[in-house]
């Protein structure tokens, strides 16, 4: 399988800077790393901060919640809107919606170790949805639909791993609105996901208050 075109030491250094940053772990690589130095990078990370604005409060977590999901804004700003529109607390819904991409159910599954993993292997084909491959992770899977790694694929090292349970030790435990079976590399979205559910780290109301500022 082919790897993702930032070298793979590269994209842990950013991802470990960015986790610093935004005060969480993205990876399991950079908990760990976070775990030794819980700052914010650069030669003042140490230093006690003044008191941030509502601005750069409500900002930051607006970029926690796209960090989380390793989306652009444009996407972000995209999912604000529709959940606007949707009846229910907007930011609620939209949590809801960014959970039901394809990428974050691959993750959420088991399937793989990380969210750019679970979206590399969308985007490589190695997934499917009803039987059908789609390599988009943005696909949005509807309650009912059944995601599974391609038969083709599911004898690679990186989803053998999986199938025994090899990243049950970096990932939270199987989420309600899913039925999985790990071994069959097989997984079904039973119903639409509850925030309080779903394993984020965010003020979503924070991130509504960005946007509709």
């Amino acid at each position: 399988m082919k790897g993702n075109t930032v070298p793979a030491p590269a994209r842990n250094r950013r991802m470990t800077r960015l986790s610093r940053a935004l005060g969480i772990a993205l990876t399991p690589k950079a908990e760990k790393y976070f775990e030794r130095r819980p700052y914010p990078p650069g030669e003042h990370g140490r230093a006690r901060r003044r008191n941030d604005s509502d601005y750069s409060v409500r900002l930051k977590e607006k970029q926690r919640l796209r960090a989380q999901y390793g989306i652009r804004e444009a996407q972000m700003l995209k999912t604000y809107k529709e959940a606007n529109r949707l009846p229910g607390l907007t930011g609620e819904t939209m949590v809801e919606l960014l959970e039901m991409r394809l990428d974050a159910l691959v993750l959420r599954s088991g399937f793989a170790r990380t969210m750019a993993q679970a979206r590399q292997f969308v985007v490589h084909r190695h997934i499917t949805v009803d039987g059908q491959r789609v390599d988009r992770p943005s696909f949005r899977v509807k309650e009912g639909q059944t995601i599974q790694v391609h038969e083709r694929s599911a004898s690679m090292d990186p989803f053998q791993v999986a199938a025994a349970g090899g990243h049950k030790d970096v990932l939270p435990a199987t989420p309600g609105y899913l039925n999985v079976n790990l071994e069959g590399l097989q997984a079904t979205l039973l119903r639409a996901p509850k925030r309080e559910e779903v394993p984020i780290t965010c003020d979503v109301q924070l991130v509504v208050e960005f946007y509709s500022r």
